[in-house]
C-alpha cells in the first residue's frame, strides 16, 4: 500500500463518527447496511451521516453498490487488510513474532441488512 493511501484511511478514521461507523461496518460484514440504518445505530443525522460516509469511500475504506432504491454500504476488507499490513510490515524490527492475521468476512448471504 503506498504511502499516500495509507495516510488517506487513517486520515478518514481519525474522526470518532467515522470510526464508529466504519466498526460498524466491519461488524455488519460484507453483506453491509443501509444508510438510514448506520444512521439509527449509531445515532448520527442523515445529513452528517452523508459526509462521513463520503469520506470514508473517498479513502477507499468503505464500499457502497446500490441495491434497488437503497445504497448499501460496507467495509473494505481488503483496503483493511492492506492498512494493517502497511502499518505492520517491519514488527518487531524484522524477527518472527506472532503473525498478523487478515480478516476474511463470512461470505456475504443473500439477504441484506435493510
Amino acid at each position: 500500500m503506498e504511502t499516500k493511501a495509507v495516510i488517506s484511511a487513517l486520515a478518514a478514521i481519525a474522526q470518532e463518527s467515522r470510526l464508529a461507523i466504519f466498526r460498524l461496518l466491519v461488524q455488519a460484514g460484507p453483506e453491509g447496511m443501509i444508510a438510514s440504518k448506520i444512521s439509527e445505530a449509531l445515532n448520527i443525522a442523515p445529513s452528517s451521516l452523508s459526509f462521513h460516509l463520503k469520506e470514508l469511500n473517498h479513502a477507499d475504506m468503505i464500499s457502497v453498490k446500490q441495491n434497488g432504491r437503497f445504497m448499501i454500504y460496507a467495509a473494505n476488507f481488503t483496503t483493511m487488510n492492506h492498512l494493517l499490513g502497511f502499518l505492520t510490515d517491519n514488527c518487531c524490527g524484522g524477527n518472527p513474532c506472532t503473525p498478523v492475521s487478515t480478516c476474511k468476512p463470512a461470505k456475504a448471504s443473500k439477504k441484506t441488512l435493510a
